[in-house]
Parts: structure tokens; C-alpha cells; sequence
């Protein structure tokens, strides 16, 4: 698909496809867009979620349809005339998602995009990571690994890899964590936790792991508070890629070993996290593998 995907690192910016679903605007980061597919009837799946419209094969690859219409409750279709599917590649998954059209693609601002209050996403259970109003209309980011991970907990973080991992004093190294998802925020918490990391200290955003870097290191503190950050990619405010150039373009800071981990990761954004001085970038679901990594900087290099 051309989209004219940004080809500069750490700007701030991303580019979003809006797509609607019944009476509703919603958007996708284009970076998680493989192609977008003009609708045909999929071959439907004994006994599938009912979300799963069914499998088809436009080339040689197999993909599952999820219908965004039942799972945004949007009612019933009638006409599928003017559907598309959008093919994505997120989380090492291609999925295709069923929607009613296409309206195009916007270049904005993370600083843009507001983070959904506790009414909409509350307990975790939210499939908003971020409102945007555009052309006086107001445009919803839905969180598809939220959507794919309810369909298939299986597809989810890997919280059973954390088991057996070598022993290091984890402890001596305080982490500062910069994740959006309250409940992957809380998973991999505890994931860290139960590996041997005993100060951790999350953030939503990155804007908010800024403001916390900059005032340890105002305050002369910072060795005490962080030894490795680990961010996500997508953050409504500041995303992982500008937080990982600021930090790397800051003298006193640069040397703090940054991990991002993100459902992201393919070629492209392995390219840009190299560029910015990322020290580990990972695929969200490989815990485990995180972790041996993580391991691999701070101890056994040293």
C-alpha cells in the first residue's frame, strides 16, 4: 500500500487511516497497515469467535477477518458494496479487519491525540487508545491488540516465558517504564517483578517518562531512579521513537540503556529504533525473550 509513510525518526508524528463503521470514524496507525482489500465474502469457520467473520486467501496466506461491526456493537449490515478490508501486521500477526469504508490517511501529532478518560476505558476493558478531532469531526484510535488478544488470549504477552530465567541481582536496576495500556502496563509490571526487578516505575506516556527523566536529572538523582527505560511505541502525547531521541540526544542522559517494546516491530520500525539509539527493540508478546535481552545489556556485557 502507498502511503507515503513517514520516513523521519523520532518527529513526534505518525500518520492515521480513517476507516468508518457504521455511523462512527475511527483510525488506525498506518505503520500496523499492510494493504486495504476491496470486501469479498470470506470463507466462514466452524465453531469461530463470534467475531471472526471468517478466513480468506488473496494470495498464498491465509487471513482471519475480524468484523469490526459486531465487535464496535454498530448494529446490523444490510449492503456490503463499499466494505474494504484492512490488512494489518502487528504483534508478528497478519489479521484482516472488515469495516464499511475507507476515508483516507492524516499526517498528526501524537501531542494531538488525547488519551481516553476512566469512562471509556474503564477497568482496562476500553477499545479507545486515543481521540483525535479532525476536520471538525472526532476520530477514535481503537487498540487492536486489544481486539485480536480478547478474540485469541493466546496471541497476548507471553507472561509463562518469565519462568526459569537465569538469576542476576535485577534488583539493583530501577526501571522506568513508558506504556499506554493500563492492563499491559500492569502485566509487564509484573512480569518484571516476578523476574527479579524490584523498582519499577510506570508511566503512560511518553511525555510523562520525560518530565520524570528530566527532573531526576535536574534534581541529581538519576542513577538512583532509572538504569534502563523500556517504552512503547504507540503513546497518545509523545511516542516511544521521539522519547528514545530525546534521551538520546541529551548528554547526561544518553547512556541510560533504552528498550522499546512494541507490537511494532518489523523492519521498518527496527530501522528507525537503530537510528535513534534504541539499545534492544522486541515484539510485545516475547516477555521472556525481553527479558533475556535486557539481561544480555545490563549484565553479562558489562
Amino acid at each position: 500500500m502507498e502511503t507515503g509513510i513517514l520516513l523521519e525518526s523520532g518527529t513526534n508524528e505518525l500518520e492515521i487511516l480513517e476507516f468508518k463503521v457504521g455511523s462512527n470514524y475511527y483510525g488506525i496507525n498506518v505503520a500496523k497497515v499492510k494493504e486495504i482489500l476491496p470486501y469479498q465474502k470470506p470463507t466462514s469457520v466452524p465453531n469461530a469467535h463470534p467475531f471472526i467473520e471468517g478466513i480468506f486467501m488473496p494470495r498464498d496466506v491465509i487471513l482471519t477477518i475480524v468484523d469490526l461491526t459486531k465487535c464496535l456493537r454498530a448494529g446490523m449490515k444490510s449492503d456490503t458494496a463499499k466494505d474494504m478490508f484492512i490488512v494489518t501486521n502487528f504483534n508478528q500477526l497478519n489479521v484482516a479487519f472488515h469495516v464499511d469504508s475507507v476515508v483516507g490517511i492524516h499526517r498528526v501529532s501524537w501531542s494531538d491525540i488525547a488519551k481516553p478518560d476512566a469512562t471509556l476505558s474503564s477497568s482496562g476493558n476500553g477499545l479507545a487508545t486515543g481521540i483525535i478531532k479532525l476536520q471538525e469531526k472526532l476520530i477514535v484510535i481503537l487498540d487492536f491488540e486489544k481486539i485480536v488478544s480478547d478474540i485469541s488470549p493466546e496471541t497476548g504477552l507471553k507472561v509463562s516465558e518469565v519462568e526459569g530465567l537465569k538469576n542476576y541481582n535485577r534488583a539493583a536496576v530501577p526501571i522506568l517504564m513508558a506504556e499506554d495500556s493500563p492492563m499491559l502496563s500492569h502485566l509487564i509490571h509484573d512480569c518484571l517483578e516476578k523476574a527479579g526487578y524490584r523498582e519499577i516505575t510506570t508511566t503512560m506516556n511518553g511525555l510523562e517518562a520525560w518530565e520524570r527523566l528530566k527532573s531526576y536529572r535536574d534534581a541529581g538523582t538519576l542513577k538512583q531512579h532509572v538504569g534502563c527505560v523500556i517504552t512503547d511505541i504507540e503513546m497518545p502525547q509523545m511516542d516511544g521513537h521521539h522519547l528514545t531521541k530525546l534521551i538520546k540526544d541529551d548528554p547526561q542522559l544518553r547512556d541510560i540503556p533504552v528498550v522499546i517494546f512494541s507490537s511494532l516491530i518489523n523492519d521498518e520500525m527496527r530501522r528507525k529504533g537503530e537510528a535513534l539509539g534504541a539499545d534492544i527493540q522486541m515484539s510485545k508478546p516475547e516477555i521472556g525473550q525481553l527479558i533475556h535481552e535486557m539481561d544480555k545489556l545490563l549484565f553479562e556485557e558489562k
